[in-house]
This record gives C-alpha cells, sequence and structure tokens, in this order.
C-alpha cells in the first residue's frame, strides 16, 4: 500500500516522551504507520509502506543502535528499499530518516534534534518547513500538542496534494501502553477532526491515564480513578 503522507517523529527534551503525528489521503493510517516504543524511539514508516520497518527500526535502537545506524542497519537489508520513506527519533534525541529515490514527488525529509519531518507526494517542501518551525516554536508544551500543532502546520501549508483523509497521533512516556493514542480514520477534514478529539481527550481521558497503574505504582491512584469515574453502578 502506498501511504502518500506527512508526518513528523519527536522526543520531548524535558520528559523524554516520544511520539509521532501522521496524515494521509488513504484511511486508518495509524494503523500501518507510526510506530513507538517507550524510552527507545519512535518511527514512521510511509510511501509504499513495509510496516516491518517500524518494528525492525526499534529493535535496533532498543540493542543499542543510535537512530541513524539503527535505520542504516534496517535498510541495508530491505526489499525495494528505494520505493520507502522513513522517519526516526531515538530516545536521546537522534534523528535520522531516508527518502527512497522511488518515492513520489514533491519527497523528502528534514530533521533536527528530537526531530524529524517527513513526506512524499505533497504539495511543496514548505510543508515540512512549517511542521519544523511549528515543532520547534513550543518547547514547553506537552509533546502530543507540539505534535498536533506541526500536523496543523503542515496541513496549512498544503499536506497531501491528493487530498485529506486520515490522521494519527501516537505518544508515548514511561510505561508500556501509550499516554496518547487518537485517530481520525475517515474524515474530510482529518487533521481538524484530530485537534477535536484531542480537546476531548484532554477532558476526559488524559486524567484518567494520569492516574493508571504504573511500573513503579502497579496499584495506581485508585481514590483518583474512583473519583474520575464516579459512583458504581
Amino acid at each position: 500500500m502506498k501511504l502518500t503522507t506527512f508526518s513528523i517523529v519527536a522526543r520531548c527534551a524535558r520528559t523524554g516522551e516520544l511520539g509521532v503525528a501522521v496524515s494521509t489521503k488513504v484511511p486508518a493510517v495509524g494503523s500501518l504507520c507510526p510506530f513507538v516504543r517507550s524510552r527507545v524511539g519512535a518511527v514512521a514508516t510511509q510511501a509504499w509502506v513495509n510496516p516491518y520497518l517500524g518494528r525492525r527500526v526499534l529493535d535496533a535502537l532498543a540493542s543499542g543502535s543510535s537512530a541513524e545506524k539503527a535505520l542504516r542497519d534496517v535498510l541495508a537489508d530491505e526489499v525495494d528499499g528505494e520505493l520507502r520513506q522513513v522517519g526516526v527519533v531515538d530516545a536521546r534525541g537522534e534523528a535520522a530518516a531516508f527518502t527512497g529515490a522511488e518515492t513520489d514527488a514533491w519527497t523528502g525529509h528534514r530533521t533536527g534534534p528530537d526531530y524529524a519531518v517527513q513526506g512524499n507526494m505533497l504539495v511543496g517542501e514548505e510543508t515540512l518547513a512549517a511542521m519544523a518551525a511549528a515543532f520547534l516554536s513550543s518547547p514547553q508544551e506537552p509533546l502530543s500538542e507540539r505534535l498536533l500543532q506541526a500536523l496543523e502546520a503542515g496541513q496549512a501549508a498544503g499536506g497531501d496534494r491528493r487530498g485529506r483523509q486520515s490522521a494519527a497521533l501516537l505518544v508515548f512516556g514511561d510505561e508500556d501502553y501509550p499516554r496518547v493514542d487518537l485517530r481520525a480514520d475517515e474524515h474530510a477534514e482529518p487533521v481538524a477532526e484530530l485537534r477535536r478529539v484531542y480537546e476531548v481527550a484532554k477532558r476526559e481521558l488524559f486524567p484518567l491515564v494520569d492516574v493508571l497503574p504504573t511500573k513503579k505504582n502497579p496499584r495506581g491512584d485508585f481514590d483518583s480513578i474512583r473519583a474520575a469515574i464516579g459512583p458504581k453502578r
């Protein structure tokens, strides 16, 4: 499947959170493109997408490879690598990206400390420039907010030249379950819909996630959970 996509993978230098935000003109991009592992790294795999690339790069990062080495080593064994596009950030904030020669124009990527932005079949390079600028402009914000702002900036700058259909936001902190995992799977304005769902989740979901059982506190904050969900029916 071809995912003509724009995405950002990033790390928060303050918290160590890792995440991906992505949008494309295909339904359910969140099921195939973003891969994140707590305290290991984040990967976006797109163009003629191979979901195994996300898992393989994360495994290489977990074994101690840097983002650049993990991506290079995984692509060295990849079939049809020139059809692929991948962005990676590791737990130290090193970023790497690859855009195959056979991906569809406009196609390319940008990397910097703590982030990589990449896209193919875009209106133009301005999509990636806008995403990077938006991400870098708000270091005080939570990573999920910064990723969503970057996605919104990319959409406003043109985004996927074929149109719009789905978007996803995935963020992990210290735990093996996500802090944020939201999707707009089939929508005329998927990035705007993802923002709407995100604002609802800030009120109704994230406070619950904050008091769930953790590695350090297997019981969780039971009293807060009970208060949040209300009396038993």
